[in-house]
């Protein structure tokens, strides 16, 4: 049997940005960023900006092990999260998502080389990686789609016992290194 997959490496790092694993210690540095509401319009859940709605959020992400901080490489400084969640080994799939950043990272590179880490890292050891994005969310249906990723399904969610329609996207192994070698 081989050894449990560690789904929060320490070493996921690029020349754009590092993901370090995510720590109970971690909450004010990470508020600091998710505290602008603009970042969350667009979320279902919009008011993530408030202290208190972030803390369940922060919460869930720790007890998770598998959430990261997105540092930029060049400065250091913390710039948003994101996290794997949902491994099915059985479907040989995991998702990937609750992902944020600060305005000032918005519109560049920074998610799709964040995202590139994290998918090279999971398809060592799944085929398919799925992401679940809010149906109000045009901007990150917008940055998936540019990674090439396709929408498979509509589902809804629970977000703290309201039902919210989510569009499930999914990249495939075979897809991601095909688009690598173009």
């Amino acid at each position: 049997m081989s050894p449990p997959i560690n789904w929060q490496p320490d070493f996921l790092e690029n020349e754009t940005v590092r993901l370090k694993p995510l720590g109970p210690n971690d909450f004010e540095i990470l508020y600091a960023v998710a505290s602008d509401p603009l970042i969350w319009e667009q979320h279902p859940s919009s008011d993530r900006y408030r202290r208190e709605v972030f803390q369940l959020f922060f919460d869930g992400a720790v007890s998770s092990q598998t959430a990261f901080l997105i540092l930029d490489s060049q400065s250091n400084q913390v710039i948003g999260s994101t996290r794997f969640y949902d491994f099915k080994p059985e479907n040989s799939s995991i998702s990937i998502g609750f992902t944020f950043l600060s305005r000032a990272y918005w519109g560049g590179k920074t998610n799709a080389v964040c995202k590139k880490l994290l998918l090279d890292y999971a398809f060592q050891y799944v085929e398919q990686v799925y992401f679940h994005i809010g149906a109000n969310n045009m901007r990150s249906q917008l940055a998936i789609q540019k990674l090439g990723a396709k929408k498979v399904a509509k589902v809804d969610f629970d977000h703290y016992g309201n039902k919210v329609l989510h569009f499930e996207y999914v990249i495939t192994k075979q897809g991601w290194l095909e688009r690598l070698t173009y």
